[in-house]
């Protein structure tokens, strides 16, 4: 297989989507390295389903936080000079912050995110994922992790309406729009292929795909 044009790609998308899932795969497909966000590490996380008023800033946080460690280890150890597959870019820490934190919190979030933001490499692509809302929670049923059993649907809804309206105006990688209802990236390597396949052939700044076969 050609490799891709792309050396640092990011996959993007609500939770349960299937962004890990894809990343771990494409990595492997193709050789390179991973960087993968950390969920379990967060001790607010299961706090924050219990009650996300009470929690929200601290999940907020600590994500910020630990998401930046991430990078900044990454790029001192220069991994960013090989390929990688990553599952989220580090702007997705906002956009969350803009679902769970009322206006005050988010406030004070966006004091703290200037007080410590660095310049960080940007990937060379984006893949941003797509997928209904009953199919993500089919997903995120499947995988069975304890504390999204409280994971609601309006939830995920307005997290896939947050995503959508970032990704309309984003412009600051290429970007591919993947709409993934009928692909298995766990399941069928010819699926990733294909994928791989959509990306180089890409020809402008932000294009669309859909498996509709």
């Amino acid at each position: 297989m050609r490799p891709p044009r792309f050396r640092h790609i990011a996959i993007e998308g609500p939770i349960g989507v299937g962004k890990t899932t894809l990343a771990r795969a494409m990595a492997d497909r193709l050789g390179a390295a991973t960087c993968l966000e950390s969920i379990d590490d967060n001790p607010f996380l299961e706090l924050f389903y219990d009650d996300p008023e009470r929690h929200a800033l601290s999940v907020q946080l600590s994500f910020l936080f630990s998401r930046l460690q991430q990078w900044q280890e990454l790029h001192q150890q220069e991994l960013f000079r090989q390929a990688l597959v990553s599952d989220y870019i580090f702007a997705k820490d906002r956009l969350f912050a803009t679902i769970t934190l009322n206006d005050a919190e988010l406030a004070l979030y966006d004091k703290v995110l200037r007080a410590v933001a660095v310049d960080l490499p940007r990937p060379d692509l984006v893949v941003y994922l797509q997928s209904t809302p009953e199919v993500i929670m089919g997903r995120i049923r499947r995988r069975g992790r304890g504390f999204e059993r409280r994971l609601t649907e309006d939830y995920l809804r307005r997290v896939i309406a947050a995503y959508d309206h970032f990704f309309f105006h984003y412009q600051e990688t290429p970007l591919l729009i993947v709409q993934t209802d009928r692909l298995n990236f766990a399941d069928r390597p010819e699926d990733i292929d294909a994928l791989i396949a959509r990306m180089n052939a890409m020809r402008s700044g932000t294009e669309f795909w859909a498996d509709l076969s």
